[in-house]
């Protein structure tokens, strides 16, 4: 197997509603999801032979969920060596406006 870079990941607002309620119900008190600037996504994506972004569950050594972002080729491996993701903004405190994914 491997990656194309068109593999279809679309949700209905329906279901990512539901998935990040259950998170919420699961976790409360907890950061609900990390902010990352377009220029941070575009250095990822932009690499050569970069087909996707993979994202990783990580924690500082505060204890603080965070999630770092590499690239990854169409063989499935990660582009470590290159651009990567990290220092996403926390919401909350930044969350915007209350919609269906974050309340």
């Amino acid at each position: 197997m491997s990656f194309t870079g068109n593999e279809n990941h679309s949700i209905s607002l329906q279901d990512a509603s539901d998935l990040t309620a259950n998170f919420r119900a699961n976790h409360p008190g907890a950061i609900k999801g990390f902010y990352y600037s377009k220029s941070a996504i575009e250095a990822i994506l932009n690499q050569t032979d970069c087909v996707g972004i993979r994202i990783y569950y990580g924690e500082t050594t505060a204890n603080v969920p965070c999630l770092v972002i590499s690239g990854v080729k169409a063989n499935m491996d990660d582009l470590y060596n290159g651009s990567l993701a990290e220092f996403g903004t926390p919401c909350p405190a930044f969350c915007g406006t209350t919609n269906p994914l974050n309340s």
